[in-house]
């Protein structure tokens, strides 16, 4: 990654040679969409006993328009990127301070947050958009700073840090407004990867690492002390949320036809499907909201061990092709890009399979490309039309000609 800028090629998509369009990123979303498809008609049917194809249609329409949106973003080049992630940034902002005051009612009365909109049959979550807006947003602050700063000292990666913060900390109080802490969560994974690949120096690095740690023993501290939690509770933390706690910490101990059920049934299913699985007809250990949240219980009732692992390496093949363009390109911009796709998708994977297994206290994240839901995955596909645009601007050791910078 030696030269940031790159060449302004206008505002005119340029159909280029097929060699240059990232095939192997787009088969692996292709297998996971047709995983996801399987997954959510067999969720669907086990549970509810309903038709599933009405959830089929629903997913096929996200599908075509998530599509149509990374098709897009895949001829916009860096340049253009950069110009828009203000203007997604500050829209992503206005709908999150909408939804405070316009979130659907039902939902927040079935799950405590403050998320959703809705419109006529459809609902729609605001901080899904915001993932990749912010993704843009602090790229092109790294990148200004870097530009601005050619050689990086302790004074200038402090004012990098705090720029930093200043686009992301709005975003995380809005996500605590919304009683929204997984995809808070989501919004500081987005924030580490992008930090990670800044340039700062590494001696910072340290301190920084341990702060972020003596955070994290003061959460665990606040989860698990009355003391903690009463503070918790006064800044908006619900009672479900430190059930969820509770049941992770201690899985089985809550009344299982209560906050712990979800819980305990998805462990029931993932372990009733041993090594191969029980048979992609034989799904019948019954799960509360299986075809979003814990989407993963099916694939590991159904498909056992073997399912799940190919489900993983799935994910893992995914990562580690954007990996490979982010070391392999020579505009950091691109590269700040999708190093922060890579923690978004990440992270969903993790936490999402985690608190499925029990590994991570349950907080709702859906499973990229699996999950039934729109939000979730135009904001998946969102990333990966920033990661094929890598590609397909050629901004690689083999094609990249030489760049100029931009502001």
């Amino acid at each position: 990654m030696q030269n940031p800028g790159l060449k302004n090629r206008g505002t005119t998509f340029k159909w280029r040679d097929d060699s240059q369009i990232d095939w192997p990123i787009i088969f692996i979303v292709l297998s996971l969409m047709a995983i996801g498809f399987v997954a959510l008609y067999l969720a669907v049917q086990a549970d509810s006993g309903a038709s599933p194809l009405r959830a089929l249609i629903s997913q096929s329409f996200w599908w075509i328009f998530g599509w149509g949106i990374a098709i897009v973003l895949m001829h916009l080049d860096a340049q253009q990127l950069f110009r828009l992630a203000p203007i997604t940034y500050a829209f992503g902002i206005f709908l999150l301070i909408f939804v405070l005051f316009a979130y659907n009612r039902a939902l927040f009365d079935s799950n405590g947050g403050k998320s959703w909109l809705a419109f006529g049959g459809f609902t729609f979550q605001p901080s899904e958009v915001m993932k990749p807006a912010l993704i843009l947003m602090l790229s092109r602050v790294v990148y200004s700073h870097n530009q601005k700063y050619a050689e990086h000292v302790l004074t200038s990666d402090f004012i990098l840090i705090g720029k930093m913060l200043l686009v992301t900390f709005p975003v995380i109080v809005l996500m605590l407004l919304q009683h929204d802490f997984g995809s808070m969560l989501v919004f500081v994974a987005i924030f580490a990867g992008i930090f990670l690949v800044s340039g700062i120096l590494s001696r910072i690095l340290v301190p920084i690492g341990a702060t972020f740690a003596a955070i994290a023993g003061l959460a665990i501290f606040a989860v698990t002390t009355t003391i903690g939690r009463n503070f918790l509770a006064n800044i908006g933390f619900q009672a479900y949320q430190f059930a969820r706690v509770d049941d992770w910490l201690d899985p089985g101990s809550n009344d299982t036809t209560k906050s712990g059920y979800q819980l305990y049934q998805s462990i029931k299913a993932i372990g009733s499907g041993r090594i191969f699985g029980r048979g992609l007809s034989n799904i019948s250990v019954y799960v509360p909201v299986r075809e979003s949240d814990m989407i993963f219980s099916v694939i590991g009732e159904g498909l056992g061990f073997v399912g799940g692992f190919v489900l993983i390496m799935l994910y893992f093949l995914l990562i580690y092709s954007m990996i490979r363009r982010v070391f392999d390109t020579k505009s950091s911009f691109y590269a700040y890009v999708v190093s922060g796709v890579v923690l978004m998708l990440l992270f969903h994977v993790f936490e999402n399979i985690g608190m499925s297994i029990d590994l991570v206290p349950l907080t709702g994240i859906p499973l990229p490309f699996i999950s039934q839901g729109g939000s979730s995955l135009l904001a998946n596909m969102i990333g990966i039309g920033l990661a094929l645009s890598m590609q397909y601007h050629n901004f690689t050791s083999e094609f990249a000609k030489k760049e100029t910078n931009f502001k």
